[in-house]
């Protein structure tokens, strides 16, 4: 009889420090994946030209989410956005159904040298921190896109994408730009606008996922009106090894 108190005593203490052994590590885990975690949103928009532009005005969407929140809106708000030159006017414009930034440039002049081969560039960017983890996986549903969202067709990953890991999800869209503008019939002119939400943590090791989306328009000429974008999308890029369940 003894030995057999003596046998169950001896296990029951083999499971107390195993148990002790795992909430331990399963706390270290979560204070290790909470203190580090790290969420944010990149956003560019550039427009390159070989060619002087006058009297501008442009309608670029800006990504929002299902409800109308736009990470990048309140950087615009408070003129926080990088590379905007000062000659330029940017106003913000809520549809109902999207956000829109209109943009006014009196003239845009390329400096000496700007041609075809080496157009002219100027590119406006910003970071925003997150306060919650980023939906990389479904973000049409939950994050922020270009909206509206239309035509949406699935398509393989090229390289790039599938480098990053995870099961990336891709596939094209349409969604549209307003563009107005004077130039000469030869001029080339491209817009281009891509948002990226990243999740980062690092426990045994560093770990992240993301999103991205991004519409590109080619124009050539004087434009005056309304056209088409096309965009592409890339979620669940990365890892989701989380040490415990995201909602």
């Amino acid at each position: 009889m003894d030995r057999i108190i003596k046998i169950t005593l001896g296990l029951f203490i083999v499971i107390l420090a195993a148990t002790s052994a795992f909430s331990g590590y399963t706390m270290y885990v979560m204070n290790a994946y909470q203190s580090s975690l790290e969420s944010s949103y990149s956003y560019s928009c550039s427009i390159t030209t070989d060619s002087t532009l006058t009297n501008v005005t442009l309608f670029i969407p800006v990504p929002v989410d299902p409800s109308g929140y736009s990470p990048v809106v309140p950087k615009f708000s408070a003129r926080q956005i990088n590379g905007v030159p000062e000659s330029w006017q940017t106003t913000l414009f809520d549809t109902g159904k999207t956000t829109l930034v209109k943009v006014y440039i009196p003239s845009l002049v390329p400096p000496e040298g700007t041609s075809p081969d080496n157009p002219y560039t100027v590119l406006l960017t910003t970071e925003v921190p997150y306060e919650t983890v980023i939906d990389t996986i479904n973000p049409l549903k939950n994050g922020s896109v270009y909206r509206p969202v239309q035509n949406i067709e699935a398509v393989p990953c090229d390289s790039r994408v599938t480098a990053k890991g995870g099961s990336p999800v891709c596939s094209t869209f349409l969604t549209s730009l307003y563009a107005k503008y004077e130039a000469d019939p030869n001029a080339a002119v491209s817009i281009k606008s891509s948002i990226t939400g990243r999740n980062h943590w690092s426990v045994m090791g560093e770990k992240s996922n993301e999103y991205s989306s991004e519409i590109s328009l080619l124009m050539h000429g004087a434009n005056h009106g309304w056209a088409n974008v096309n965009g592409t999308q890339q979620d669940s890029q990365g890892s989701y090894d989380y040490p415990f369940h995201i909602p």
